[in-house]
């Protein structure tokens, strides 16, 4: 054979050359197959048949990935200052400014690597399955091989049940029917044949054809494998996500700008800062150099929230473990709270917000209409008529319906360790799920034995069995397929228990009852039988059924499919709606279906229609963002037009969500702002390209998740409020310490030389350990107000907006007022006359700064609301708080720690005027909200926004 004819030879160009000649190019005989000597050449020379996975990313790698962010460069950069200012005063002692900050980005990384590892290794427990073997015909004899070692030219043998291992043009095919709903979207399972198409076809029309992921729903075939591995159809689609780039996530880009802004701003004060105290007090010694180089140092620490980093890995990381607990496997921190941001959930429809379980749920026959309750395969459910019970007449129908659909049927239906699983065609196993929901049918059922089948064909587009009874040997012919094929072979109907002759005005009728399912999207399957003369038919298994039989058929009626919806996914589409998130479904379904399905679940309303994929190939960039506006169901789509709808909607400003579980859904979950994969029925390739994975595959779960991110971006707010708020008190309090030196008495409190209302390591202590303990703790603050209740945040909006920079500036001056009138107050001179050192006083504003900011963390848990309404919800903040009170007693009142952060102890007075003056910043707080509260009620905000031979007995 030669290997460039074999090379030439692929999945796009197969399907229009006849069989042989697909053979032929690919040096093979479909009798015997590929020698175990040629299958090992081409497998050595082409490769193994597996997608190209991505390549593991080093331990190494991971971790300087944990420093790679702004906000840890100005710590560095912190680190080094506070180096060189320690190198500058003599190095003495240890360095502890920078042994401090250098733990805290060390912690970060730590925190940072251990949680992404901890749901990488969640990720592979739920991706790890027992490796996909193929039958092929090798050497003339049936061998299983690893679908790995698949090769082009190898002979496929299919049968039901099985895997298809890699893209393979049929030889011969025998009712085959193939589900391919992980590739093109579709949910029934298509018919098949070997015949060669006249025209290109689009992915899903290719008859002739198998795909790799899909998988054998009924009947038998052989094929000849045209392309495996990356030249598969689903490798196109791997390589597409390839070439697909993921996007940062909301809060990486505000937490980048914040970092940048914060940049900026620390160099801006540091120098205004140093050179305002030149000027003021002025430099007259290197003494004096050192001390402005420490202020500076001071104000770096002061101005950059160092536990910042840390403290967003901790409330990201218990953010993962609480979804983690509701079957939401998240890959990255940073995708936490991005969903929580969704505008837009675009969700695939085929098992995602349905069972992928195809469901009998309407029966039509002579004496009218039927319903059948119960979903999915679990035979739970009963049939009911449209009046209530069903009786009579019309139950003798319906029993006759169900019992020859389900006799003229080659699924299975069982039960393992209580969970109902089918072998074979849904269609045909929703027939065996609705007859045991009626009723005294299943043993009339059994009293039938095959004697003989006339199998399904996609030309004949229905199939026969012939069943005995063995209650009086009867034999009775049951037909099941498309209504309009079996009408044709019908002469008489059933009404009750006896038949009358099908007139022209009776066949239209049934024809309308079709028409009437089809178009509330019900798929549809006909029922028919005849009893069988003797003379007419041996009853030898040996003997081949003739297709003449199917001819002077009773019709029974009709029954109408759906694959259901979830139950649940309807309350949480509603839950989204009211959060003010669009839902969007998008589906290779037929596009009534989708309209139904959508419907049903409160997506759109009745009247809505779909768009196709066909359609959206006609429409430019901003036609289509356009339609996106608009429409929310998209039918007959292929992997382009999902990433195409994604990337218009994100260039309309929409922060989007994809869900799905199939191949082909993959490009799109991974340009999406953050992809959310199913863990049951996703793919490798779709949990590989997501950035969250949903263990159960249960659409609840996604808005569950929306909850906690919101919850999340709401508890980073509060901390973020909290500690720039802080961190602006401390700068405000050391730059007004300076520049009013004279005026509060700070000037004349030492004759040593320049003098700073704070030291170096006090800032230190109220950055690290004052401030990180409350942040911590509102990182895990629970959900206060109805996260759900508000829209989500656009994609423009910022974590920290106008009036929270407001507040934060506001609230910050508050406190360096505070902490400065305390210092005035007892010291001599100023504007209040004290008479205690400058170390007591320098202690007083140092401890009424600290009581500011743990007042502080109580306003901090809202922007409006009072900080009295759930005040004790969250007992972690209440321990914070008294952790700190504990901590700033011991460093004013114990000996060492008083050396070692030039603090003096005070008594009941001075602890009074601390608590006293610190509670300015919640009363003036309460009363900003209470103006803020009003304002909004007077603006009235609106709130956010479904005589014939005797009939067969069952």
């Amino acid at each position: 054979m030669p290997d460039e004819v074999a090379s030439s030879t692929s999945t796009e160009g197969a399907f229009l050359l006849d069989a042989e000649a697909v053979a032929a190019q690919l040096g093979v005989d479909p009798a015997t197959g590929l020698s175990d000597a040629e299958a090992a050449g081409r497998l050595a020379a082409d490769g193994p048949n597996e997608l190209r996975g991505t390549p593991p990313v080093p331990t190494w790698r991971k971790i300087l990935a944990q420093f790679q962010d702004p906000l840890i460069y100005l710590l560095l950069a912190a680190v080094a200052i506070s180096l060189l200012a320690w190198a500058v005063e003599g190095a003495h002692g240890a360095p502890v400014d920078s042994i401090v900050i250098a733990a805290i980005i060390v912690l970060n990384a730590i925190i940072g690597y251990t949680q992404e590892a901890k749901a990488a290794d969640a990720v592979a427990a739920l991706g790890a399955m027992t490796a996909a073997s193929s039958t092929v015909l090798r050497g003339g004899e049936l061998k299983t091989v690893p679908s790995s070692e698949l090769v082009r030219g190898d002979i496929l043998v299919l049968t039901e049940g099985d895997a298809v291992g890699a893209d393979a043009r049929l030889l011969t095919a025998t009712g085959l029917r193939i589900q391919e709903a992980s590739l093109t979207g579709e949910s029934a399972s298509v018919t098949k044949n070997a015949a060669t198409l006249p025209e290109p076809a689009p992915l899903g029309d290719r008859a002739n054809m198998v795909f790799k992921g899909t998988s054998v729903a009924q009947g038998v075939g052989r094929a000849v494998v045209t392309a495996t591995g990356m030249a598969t159809e689903m490798g196109a689609i791997a390589e597409m996500l390839d070439a697909t780039v993921e996007e940062p996530t909301p809060l990486q880009n505000e937490i980048k700008r914040i970092s940048k802004a914060l940049g900026i701003i620390v160099v801006i004060v540091a120098l205004v800062v140093m050179i305002t105290f030149i000027l003021v007090q002025g430099v007259t010694s290197p003494a004096d150099l050192v001390v402005v180089l420490l202020l500076g140092v001071s104000l770096a620490v002061a101005a950059v929230p160092e536990g910042l980093p840390t403290i967003l890995s901790v409330i990201l990381a218990i953010g993962v473990q609480r979804m983690a607990k509701r079957n939401a496997v998240v890959k990255k921190l940073s995708s936490v709270e991005a969903l929580g941001s969704a505008s837009v959930i675009c969700t695939d429809k085929t098992g995602t917000l349905t069972r992928n379980e195809m469901t009998i749920e309407r029966i039509v026959t002579a004496s009218g209409q039927a319903d059948v309750t119960g979903v999915g395969y679990r035979p739970i459910g009963e049939v009911v008529g449209r009046d209530g019970e069903l009786a009579g007449a019309q139950r003798f129908e319906a029993q006759l319906v169900l019992g020859a659909g389900t006799l003229a049927n080659d699924a299975q239906l069982t039960e393992r360790d209580g969970e109902w699983q089918i072998q074979g065609d849904p269609t045909e196993a929703a027939f065996l799920v609705a007859a045991r929901k009626l009723e005294g049918i299943t043993g009339q059922i059994a009293r039938f034995r095959r004697r003989g089948e006339i199998p399904f064909t996609s030309e004949r587009k229905m199939m026969s069995t012939l069943d005995q009874d063995s209650a009086d040997g009867t034999l009775v012919l049951f037909s099941k397929g498309a209504p309009d094929v079996l009408l044709e072979r019908c002469t008489r109907l059933q009404v009750g228990e006896g038949t009358v002759p099908l007139t022209a005005a009776l066949r239209q009728q049934a024809q309308a009852e079709v028409e009437a399912l089809s178009a509330q999207a019900f798929r549809t399957l006909g029922v028919a039988y005849r009893v069988v003369d003797a003379a007419e038919r041996s009853v030898d298994p040996a003997d081949e059924l003739d297709p003449a039989l199917e001819q002077e058929l009773v019709y029974a009626g009709v029954v109408g499919i759906i694959d259901p919806p979830r139950g649940e996914a309807a309350a949480a589409i509603a839950e989204a709606h009211r959060a003010g998130i669009r839902v969007i479904m998008i589906t290779g379904d037929h596009p009534v279906t989708a309209v139904r399905i959508a419907a049903d679940l409160g997506i759109v309303g009745s009247s809505a229609r779909a768009v196709t994929g066909a359609e959206l190939d006609t429409l430019d960039a901003a036609q289509l963002r356009a339609v996106t506006r608009d429409v929310s169901v998209y039918a007959r789509v292929s992997p382009e037009h999902k990433l195409r709808l994604v990337d218009a909607l994100q260039a309309d400003g929409q922060i989007v969500s994809m869900t799905g579980d199939g191949v082909n859904d993959a490009p799109a979950l991974k340009s999406a702002d953050i992809g959310v994969a199913m863990g049951i029925t996703g793919t490798e390739v779709t949990k590989e390209a997501a950035r969250m994975i949903l263990a159960d595959d249960n659409f609840a779960t996604i808005v569950a998740a929306v909850r906690q991110g919101r919850v999340i971006f709401d508890n980073i707010k509060k901390f973020l409020r909290y500690l720039l708020s802080s961190n602006v008190g401390e700068v405000l309090t050391v730059f007004l310490g300076v520049l009013f030196a004279g005026l509060i008495g700070l000037s004349d409190a030492s004759g040593e030389g320049l003098v700073l209302p704070l030291l170096a390591t006090q800032i230190l202590w109220i950055n690290l350990i004052t401030d990180s303990t409350p942040a911590l703790a509102m990182g895990i603050d629970p959900e206060v107000d109805d996260v759900m209740a508000r829209r989500p945040r656009g994609l423009t909006d910022r974590a920290i907006d106008a009036r929270m920079w407001g507040g934060i500036l506001s609230i910050g001056l508050v406190m360096a007022l505070a902490a400065l009138f305390s210092i005035d107050m007892f010291l001599p001179g100023g504007l209040v006359e004290g008479h205690d050192t400058l170390e007591v006083a320098r202690t007083v504003g140092f401890t009424t700064l600290v009581f500011a900011q743990l007042f502080n963390a109580l306003n901090a848990r809202s922007e409006t609301s009072s900080a009295f309404r759930k005040m004790f919800s969250n007992t972690w903040l209440w321990g914070s708080i008294l952790l700190g009170i504990l901590l700033q007693i011991a460093v004013v009142q114990v000996p060492f720690l008083q050396v070692a952060f030039g603090t003096a102890p005070l008594d009941l007075a001075h602890w009074g005027a601390c608590i006293a003056l610190g509670s300015v910043v919640l009363w003036y707080d309460e009363i900003r909200k209470l103006i803020l509260r009003a304002l909004a009620r007077r603006r009235g905000a609106a709130p956010v926004a479904p005589v014939a031979p005797p009939s067969p007995t069952f």
